[in-house]
């Protein structure tokens, strides 16, 4: 496996990592804000770090050795026909392998594999091997999030990068949440608040005495994203799936839906199905805010789950 922090051979096979401009060294035309590090190519970093990206696995074969190397420098292009781009620094050896039909993997890493992430960046640490499958020739980390197989149609210069313009020939994903990186360091994403199933259940039966019991059949749509977040649902038996904008997640009995749209009062921001028959608790929101209002011991050990939820989020 690579680490890409490895440099290529000079004598890489011709035509790779090529450029067909010029080096001549730029003007300095970088400014950076006053009282901040007088070093403009580091305030650039730490600028480009503010944008929180997911973090992938950018990998090929050549002969019998797979290479890879950790990249957050992704992004999508076109639509129709099928094109990612992915940049590469020129030192790596990834930059040295890659070239017109060329295929090359992508896999998009989730939240449990930053040790995975850590190790194709050159940093060494505990944890098991990777493991791969072969997909169109093109070896993909298994247990990732999203996969992608891609052959190389255009190579570009960016100055201390190569960027490599991929037609997509092969696409996957399945359900979890991704490895984020924010600011030098992997962040994640916060799923299930779980706010009120927060409340020492004391607490909590007060509030679910006001709920009613509805059944759902199967397919029928428990609640619509973009609408007003008038009532929240407590899962007693069965499968919900929640749909939001590029993900899916499944809940089940005991887990709560459309809190947060109650408490805020904002719309919805999710799709909720049932899967099969399901019975559920529906609490209105003025019967919550009601019960809040006339316990403020409640009230109180709400804000306190909110605040560690806000905590954890840091």
């Amino acid at each position: 496996m690579e680490q890409p922090h490895e440099f290529a051979v000079a004598n890489a096979p011709e035509g790779i990592g090529e450029s067909l401009w010029e080096e001549i060294p730029l003007p300095e035309l970088l400014e950076v804000a006053a009282g901040t590090e007088t070093d403009a190519a580091l305030e650039f970093r730490r600028t480009l770090g503010m944008f929180a990206t997911g973090v992938t696995v950018i990998t090929t074969q050549v002969a019998d050795q797979i290479h890879g190397m950790t990249a957050n420098a992704f992004m999508s292009v076109s639509l129709q026909p099928p094109l990612i781009v992915i940049s590469v620094d020129r030192r790596a050896k990834m930059n040295a392998l890659l070239r017109e039909g060329v295929r090359f993997g992508v896999s998009v890493l989730e939240e449990r594999q930053s040790t995975l992430s850590d190790r194709f960046a050159g940093r060494q640490g505990e944890g098991p091997e990777p493991e791969f499958e072969l997909v169109h020739e093109t070896p993909l980390v298994a247990g990732a999030l999203a996969h992608l197989v891609a052959r190389v149609v255009r190579s570009y210069w960016g100055g201390d990068h190569s960027l490599f313009l991929g037609r997509v020939e092969y696409v996957r994903y399945g359900e979890g949440t991704p490895l984020l990186f924010h600011g030098g360091g992997y962040g994640r994403v916060v799923g299930n608040a779980r706010i009120f199933l927060g409340l020492p259940e004391e607490l909590l039966q007060p509030i679910l005495a006001r709920g009613v019991e509805r059944r759902y059949a199967d397919g029928e749509r428990i609640m619509l994203l973009g609408e007003p977040g008038d009532s929240m649902w407590l899962v007693l038996e069965g499968v919900v799936r929640i749909e939001r904008p590029g993900r899916v997640a499944r809940i089940g009995a005991g887990e709560i839906v459309g809190e947060v749209p109650l408490l805020d009062g904002g719309p919805r921001t999710a799709d909720a199905i049932a899967e099969g028959p399901v019975r559920c608790l529906e609490l209105a929101r003025n019967d919550v805010l009601d019960a809040l209002e006339s316990n403020p011991q409640v009230a109180k050990a709400l804000i306190s789950v909110l605040a560690a939820r806000f905590r954890e989020s840091q």
